[in-house]
């Protein structure tokens, strides 16, 4: 982490990230990470830029770049992978709260919660806590316990003490109070302030800093990115309790958006939190679109993703930024808001979108390397058949190359297939706009959604990145209509 203001310094295993970062930013993609002029790539530079994963340009430039994990996901293959490859920080979504860790007083389970600081652990990433205290998701003997306000702070202490000094040496940050006002900008109606008023959070924060002085401290919550009243109620709680001395490090915006409605005093939002001493992050960034997904959508979506990462990263004090959720395919968005999904930058069939190559190139690397344009609107001639896939290598380097295929179809599609078989021993290392699995040399291709409809005469394109023996053979792939 690059963020080093307020009243911590970070811990012995966070300074050494922080070290290896400062490191690897005077070479390589910092340059054009920090807006430093740098001589051009070459074309093997280009796509080796091209193939870096979010986690490698946001450990370049020490900033957090994370994800919520499910433990329930972790034992699937491509889960697991990409939840390791693409980002450096985890956050339980659900395997740390009060219901799941503590559902019977006193009786703690931490299987789920231990199986993700384990997996972090194994992939040296690092652990933000969500979360201590929440009206939600809370156990019935919390909720409907009628404690007196002694008996009360005693349960939140046992809570908080119990879960933040188990994870004293494992989770630097955590989300110690959870959306405590609600939208009309008053305090949310829960059992801890029907109970205790307002002064719950102070002493979630004095119980937490107990537990671990160490720790950086943030209170979070959704619809305050933007300037409005109900983030103005949050400037002025926090003001109030860095008055009083209370141990709160930073405020996460939680960031569950709709494309398309991105606030524009962002980033000015952003700076005047900054500007009182805190750490900002963006926590559970996802930005829902109305179904279905269409390339113009995901396009909007892309810019969107773009705009908040742009404004996160534009401010100092901002120190990164957590998506909630590795693959839409996991999301909670389609669950909760009818209608609507495809809310993260990779899709459920883990193929980046446009939004993970505008969090690409914002992190300084290169952009989406073959965007997917709109079919041709002037058909050309239709091939003979359901389709027809012209395969042409773009870049070639020891070890390595990139190819692009184009699929131009002869009738009307709804999807498409195109397999070819590799001559040199080539494989395939990471494609996008299309859906790719290998046998051998036997390699398959299939469109990714919003690419399948085709009228005649119309083409769209993919592309990977791919390994080589010594030789890159010209395959002569065939294509068939359906995916």
């Amino acid at each position: 982490m690059a963020f080093t203001k307020g009243r911590r310094r970070l811990r012995g295993r966070a300074a050494g990230a922080v070290a290896l970062a400062l490191a690897l930013v005077t070479g390589g993609f910092a340059a054009a990470a920090h807006g430093q002029e740098s001589a051009p790539l070459s074309a093997e530079d280009a796509v080796r830029a091209q193939a870096a994963t979010l986690r490698d340009l946001a450990d370049q430039r020490g900033l957090r770049m994370g994800t919520a994990v499910g433990s329930q996901h972790l034992n699937q293959s491509e889960y697991a992978r990409t939840a390791a490859a693409e980002f450096n920080s985890v956050t339980h979504e659900n395997d740390l709260k009060w219901e799941t860790v503590e559902p019977q007083r006193g009786q703690f389970n931490w299987t789920n919660a231990d199986r993700i600081v384990d997996f972090a652990q194994q992939n040296g990433q690092m652990v933000h806590g969500h979360t201590l205290v929440w009206h939600s998701q809370l156990p019935s003997w919390v909720a409907n316990g009628n404690f007196s306000e002694g008996e009360l702070l005693d349960v939140m202490d046992t809570h908080i003490s119990t879960t933040v000094g188990r994870y004293r040496d494992d989770i630097d940050t955590w989300d110690v109070v959870n959306e405590p006002i609600g939208d009309n900008a008053q305090f949310r109606d829960s059992v801890f302030y029907r109970t205790l008023g307002e002064d719950f959070i102070a002493e979630a924060f004095r119980m937490a800093d107990r537990a671990d002085p160490d720790a950086r401290l943030f209170i979070n919550d959704y619809n305050i990115d933007g300037i409005n009243a109900k983030s103005d109620a949050y400037y002025d709680l926090v003001r109030d309790l860095l008055a009083q001395g209370v141990p709160i490090d930073g405020i996460g915006f939680q960031g569950h958006l709709i494309s398309g409605q991105v606030p524009s005093s962002i980033q000015q939002n952003i700076q005047r939190f900054v500007d009182l001493g805190l750490e900002v992050m963006i926590t559970e960034l996802d930005i829902r679109i109305q179904m279905p997904a269409t390339q113009q959508k995901l396009e909007q979506q892309a810019r969107d993703y773009e705009q908040v990462v742009n404004a996160c990263y534009a401010v100092s004090g901002c120190s990164g930024v957590i998506v909630w959720g590795v693959t839409d395919a996991y999301s909670w968005v389609p669950d909760t808001f009818e209608g609507q999904g495809a809310a993260l930058p990779i899709d459920d069939s883990y193929q980046k979108k446009p939004a993970y190559w505008a969090i690409h190139e914002a992190l300084g690397g290169e952009p989406d390397p073959d965007p997917t344009d709109p079919p041709t609107e002037e058909p050309t001639d239709p091939p003979g058949g359901d389709c027809e896939a012209d395969y042409r290598v773009t870049n070639e380097w020891s070890g390595g190359f990139q190819a692009e295929v184009t699929v131009t179809a002869g009738s009307d599609l709804t999807g498409w297939t195109v397999a070819w078989s590799f001559g040199g021993g080539e494989s395939v290392s990471h494609a996008w706009n299309a859906s790719v699995s290998s046998n051998g040399s036997s390699v398959t291709a299939t469109d990714v959604g919003y690419n399948g409809a085709l009228s005649a005469g119309q083409s769209t394109s993919f592309g990977f990145v791919g390994t080589h023996g010594g030789s890159v053979s010209t395959p002569q792939p065939s294509c068939t209509s359906g995916s």
